[in-house]
C-alpha cells in the first residue's frame, strides 16, 4: 500500500538522574561525596533509506519513544548514556512540526539524517556540589526531560520530470515504454492509484527519473478524484510532460483538458507557468477529427509550448520526445530541496525560555515550567545545605522576583508539583 503523509509522536528519553552518595571504606569515617551523574538519554532520529517507497509502517505505529539514560551511582560512577533511536523513512521525506507547520528537514540525499528530538542531560551527582563550605551535600539534580513533539511526515517523490494529465491519456504506457517500470495498464479511467517511478536512460551517465503522477480531473485540488493527494509529487519536479488524448475517440476536447489540468496545478500553488512544460499529444495515430487536433495544436504553438505526437502504444515519436525531455533537464537546476523553518537544539525551551511560569489557584502560587521540573525535583526538602542552595537557585534565575511582582507576601503558600511550602524572604 502507497501511503504518503502519516502524523506520529516522538519523545526523547529523559535524563538519567545524579546520585547521592558518599565515599565510605575502612578506616574512612566520613568519606566526600563521590554521586554519579546520570547518562543522557537517547535521541530520535530520522533517517532517508534508498530503499523504502512509503510511509505506509506509520499506519500501524504512531508513537516512538527513545530509552532514558541510566541514573548515576556511587564512587563517581556515571549512568549509562541510552542509545540513539533511528526511524527511517524514504528519501524525499519532509519533517514538519504538528503544531506550527514549519519544517524540520528534508530527507532527499541518500543516508541523510536529522535530530527531531533530543535526549535529555543527565542530572549532575552530589559530588558536583561539594564546595569549602558545602563539603557533605545531600542532594543531587535529577536528569532533564528529553525533546518531545507531534510531527507530520509528508512525501513528496524525487523525479525529475512529471508525467500529467486526465485519467486513462497513456501516462502509465508511456511510463512503461521508457523505463523498467511496471505499473498497472488498462482502458478504464483511474487505473493508476499511486504515484508510479521509473528511470528513463539514454546511454551511460544520461538518464532522469520519471514520474506518472495518478490523473488529475477538474476539482482535484479540492479533493475531487485522485489527484488531490498526489499533487504534491509534482512540486519537486523539474518539467512537467503533459500528456493530452488529441484521438477524440471519448470526445473530449483536448485544448479544455490542457487547460483544466494547469488550472488545477495552479490552484495547488503549483505554478505550471514557471515549470517548463513540454506536450505530448498521444493517440496522434488514431485521430478521429483531424480538425480539432489542428485546432489544438495552433493554440498550442501560439501559447509557446513544444509539441510532439506520439503513440505511447506503438512508441511513434516517443524517442524524440525522451531526447527532447534530456535536452531541456541539462538546463535546468536540481532538484528542489525545502530548507529547515525550525531549529531542533538539545536544549529544551518551554516556556518563552524562561523555564519556570507562576499562575495563581485559589490563592496558591503555583510554579511550573521545565526549570522548575529539572530543579526542583533535586531538593532534598529535609536538607538544610539542599534547601539553601534551592533558595539560591530561585533567586539567581529571577523567580523570586516573579513572585514578588506577582504579589506574593511571606506566608503565602507556594505550590511546586506535589509539593507545598510557605513562602519566606
Amino acid at each position: 500500500m502507497f501511503v504518503d503523509k502519516a502524523k506520529i509522536y516522538i519523545k526523547a528519553g529523559n535524563g538519567g538522574n545524579g546520585a547521592i552518595s558518599f565515599h565510605r571504606e575502612k578506616y574512612v569515617a566520613a568519606g566526600g561525596p563521590d554521586g554519579g551523574d546520570g547518562g543522557k538519554g537517547g535521541s530520535i532520529i530520522f533517517k532517508a533509506e534508498p530503499g523504502l517507497f512509503t510511509l505506509m509502517d506509520f499506519r500501524y505505529k504512531r508513537k516512538y519513544t527513545a530509552e532514558r539514560g541510566g541514573d548515576g551511582s556511587g564512587k563517581r560512577c556515571n549512568g549509562k548514556k541510552a542509545e540513539d533511536l533511528y526511524i527511517s523513512v524514504p528519501q524525499g521525506t519532509i519533517v514538519r512540526d504538528a503544531a506550527t507547520g514549519m519544517i524540520i528537514a528534508d530527507l532527499s540525499g541518500p543516508d541523510s539524517e536529522k535530530v527531531a528530538a533530543y535526549g535529555g542531560n543527565g542530572g549532575w551527582g552530589n559530588a558536583h556540589f561539594a564546595t569549602a563550605t558545602r563539603q557533605a551535600p545531600n542532594f543531587a539534580k535529577n536528569g532533564q526531560k528529553g525533546g518531545e513533539r507531534e510531527v507530520i511526515l509528508e512525501l513528496k517523490l524525487l523525479a525529475d520530470v512529471g508525467l500529467v494529465g486526465f485519467p486513462n491519456v497513456g501516462k502509465s504506457t508511456l511510463l512503461a515504454r521508457t523505463t523498467q517500470a511496471n505499473p498497472k495498464i488498462a482502458d478504464y479511467h483511474f487505473t493508476t492509484l499511486v504515484p508510479n517511478l521509473g528511470v528513463c536512460s539514454l546511454g551511460e551517465g544520461m538518464s532522469f527519473v520519471l514520474a506518472d503522477i495518478p490523473g488529475i480531473i477538474e476539482g482535484a485540488s479540492e479533493g475531487v478524484g485522485l489527484g488531490y493527494d498526489f499533487l504534491r509529487h509534482i512540486e519537486r519536479t523539474r518539467l512537467i510532460i503533459h500528456i493530452v488524448d488529441v484521438s477524440g475517440i471519448e470526445g473530449r476536447d483536448p485544448i479544455k483538458d490542457f487547460d483544466t489540468v494547469n488550472s488545477e496545478l495552479y490552484k495547488y500553488n503549483l505554478e505550471p507557468d514557471k515549470r517548463p512544460q513540454i506536450i505530448a499529444a498521444n493517440k496522434a495515430d488514431i485521430i478521429q477529427d483531424p480538425g480539432m487536433y489542428e485546432k489544438f495544436k495552433t493554440e498550442m504553438t501560439k501559447r509557446g509550448y513544444k509539441i510532439f505526437e506520439i503513440s505511447a502504444a506503438t512508441g511513434s515519436g516517443v524517442d524524440e520526445l525522451i531526447k527532447h525531455t534530456f535536452s531541456e533537464l541539462s538546463k535546468l537546476p536540481p532538484i528542489k530541496v525545502y530548507e529547515p523553518e525550525m531549529e531542533i537544539t538539545d536544549e529544551i525551551v518551554v516556556d518563552g525560555g524562561k523555564g519556570f511560569e507562576i499562575d495563581k489557584e485559589d490563592g496558591v502560587y503555583v510554579l511550573s515550567g521545565s526549570w522548575i521540573e529539572a530543579v526542583g525535583g533535586s531538593v532534598n526538602f529535609s536538607d538544610e545545605e539542599s534547601l539553601r542552595y534551592f533558595q539560591m537557585a530561585l533567586r539567581k534565575k529571577g523567580v523570586i522576583d516573579a513572585l514578588e511582582k506577582a504579589g506574593i507576601n511571606e506566608g503565602d503558600l507556594v505550590r511546586m508539583g506535589d509539593l507545598e511550602f510557605e513562602f519566606v524572604y
